[in-house]
């Protein structure tokens, strides 16, 4: 049979992976498929420059137009990266009726919808499992593993360079800046690392993950984001003495069609699956009415596990070529989106304040949690030899958002507290 054409925009890292898999597995695929999978044509920025993979002067190219407007060519792979650029790619091969696979978060966070509807219009595929969580087939899983269930909750570590970060303070005690400092010449964090530590990476993530769950349409502005650089040694090693450690979680809820979904430092009991994820890894636990709870681990970058995601994708476009059904499986959401208020949010806090040492002050403190209804689960008073004033930590039973917002506005007129150190939410 006539070989399957491809065109690959991008020859980075995952780009690079992707070659490897599709012409070292060719057998494999084959025998999946019915038929060979060729890359035709790469778009490269120099084809002058020396690469690790070498490919045949004539299937490179630098101007994308080359791929989408070859009518040879069937499928679309985009893994350069950006948004803009990609996205006039990515709608032009569709408008030509070619079928695309993509590793995109950031595009498809924000431009998801428009490219799903042009796709559904021309009946093509559009699949992006390597957007989230690299390695893991968490996209695919969400929409046929689940398709029989009603998930309420999906809670992950999905950004590797904080995970590895926050592992490497836990378990050595190390500061923050020490760490990052480590895993930017690793190679595990950007030379700007923003998007990782301050979450934006994660919030694109679980707006994919929260459209695919609760068949609604969320972006990235309806996350609510909080990053990993005010994290110190002293905060993890406080949770560690009450038995939780520190995840960058993502977390997206959904109750009587109500939903939340937020990016931030959580505590995680030891007890939780999630907290023995460490280093590099990702891992997404899915709660479903019918079947409970479940958890999906694995590596969530890299070259081949983000490059195996989208060779997955590649051979299920090539499977519905065979099959005649391209298009059938366009993920249309169809809720309408209702986002929690801060009075619907719930969840137990952890707060750790610097206060004045002389008698009284605990119990104007548990009054200001008492005032605003919200109880307490434990209260600690440790030794804190570094600081002229008492350090007292505060872990809250089930509270709303609102609520643990009117405390910390009160506390930040009580004069006997001297500041508010950290305030993290507590899970498991």
């Amino acid at each position: 049979m006539e070989p399957i054409q491809v065109g690959l925009l991008g020859m980075g890292t995952v780009g690079t992976g992707v070659l490897r898999i599709v012409e070292g597995h060719q057998e494999d695929l084959q025998k999946q498929v019915g038929s060979e999978i060729r890359i035709a044509k790469v778009l490269v920025q120099d084809k002058s420059k020396s690469r690790r993979y070498a490919l045949e002067s004539d299937r490179l190219t630098e101007d994308a137009w080359e791929i989408v407007n070859d009518p040879s060519i069937q499928i679309v792979v985009e893994v350069m990266g950006g948004i803009e650029l990609a996205k006039t790619y990515i709608l032009a091969a569709l408008e030509k009726g070619k079928h695309v696979v993509t590793a995109n978060k950031d595009l498809m966070a924000l431009h998801g919808a428009e490219i799903l509807a042009k796709a559904a219009e021309k009946n093509c595929d559009v699949f992006y499992e390597a957007s989230v969580a690299g390695g893991i087939p968490i996209i695919r899983t969400l929409i046929d593993g689940f398709s029989s269930d009603r998930i309420t909750k999906i809670m992950g570590i999905v950004n590797g360079t904080t995970n590895y970060i926050l592992t490497k303070m836990s378990q050595e005690g190390a500061s923050y800046e020490d760490v990052l400092k480590e895993a930017q010449e690793l190679g595990y964090a950007e030379s700007d690392p923003t998007s990782d530590v301050e979450g934006y990476d994660a919030a694109r993530k679980m707006a994919i993950l929260g459209t695919l769950g609760f068949h609604t349409s969320l972006s990235f502005p309806d996350v609510s984001v909080k990053g990993i650089s005010q994290i110190s040694k002293e905060d993890i090693q406080y949770g560690k003495s009450l038995g939780y450690e520190v995840k960058l979680l993502g977390i997206a809820e959904r109750q009587d069609d109500l939903i939340s979904v937020s990016v931030q430092p959580t505590m995680v009991k030891k007890t939780h699956p999630l907290a023995a994820v460490n280093g590099v890894f990702n891992a997404v636990y899915v709660y479903g009415e019918a079947v409970g709870e479940t958890m999906f681990y694995g590596p969530g970058a890299g070259e081949m596990p983000t490059a195996t995601s989208v060779v997955a994708d590649l051979v299920a476009v090539v499977k519905n070529l065979k099959l005649g059904v391209n298009g059938r499986r366009i993920f249309t959401p169809y809720k309408e989106k209702k986002l929690k208020t801060p009075e619907q949010i719930a969840s137990k806090y952890f707060v750790r304040l610097h206060v004045d040492d002389k008698a009284g002050v605990l119990a104007k403190i548990t009054q200001v949690f008492a005032n605003c209804e919200v109880s307490l689960e434990s209260v600690v008073q440790q030794p804190n030899h570094s600081i002229a004033d008492a350090e007292i930590v505060i872990v809250t039973h089930d509270a709303s958002l609102s609520s643990m917002n009117r405390v910390l506005a009160e506390f930040e007129s009580l004069e006997v507290i001297q500041k508010i150190k950290s305030v993290y939410r507590v899970e498991g």
